[in-house]
């Protein structure tokens, strides 16, 4: 299987993001929210928690969290807060440890 952007073909995703044109803000962007889908679906599952039944503790509707999950959709912060509380974790920010180099656009 291959996938066609602006007439360039990838056939892995590491092709796709090393020969793309994404900025190193983008990449970092994309890294962040993967993260975070995969640790909040990953924090679902192990509590053998539906989507559904997040919905009803969250008060967040299951088909947001599904388009969450999916990625096509990037939620506000209180919104992550309500999704995250029933699974036992909340946000926090925290020192990167990785060098910073200073991105120009």
């Amino acid at each position: 299987m291959s996938l066609t952007i602006k007439g360039d073909t990838f056939t892995t995703f590491d092709d796709l993001w090393e020969e793309s044109n994404l900025t190193q803000a983008e990449k970092e962007e994309i890294q962040l929210k993967i993260s975070l889908v995969g640790k909040l679906i990953e924090a679902r599952e192990q509590k053998g928690i539906s989507q559904k039944r997040l919905a009803e503790m969250s008060g967040v509707k299951q088909p947001a969290i599904a388009r969450l999950e999916r990625m096509q959709a990037t939620p506000q912060i209180d919104t992550l807060f309500k999704i995250l509380k029933p699974l036992g974790y909340t946000l926090a920010i925290v020192p990167d440890t990785r060098e910073y180099t200073q991105v120009t656009e």
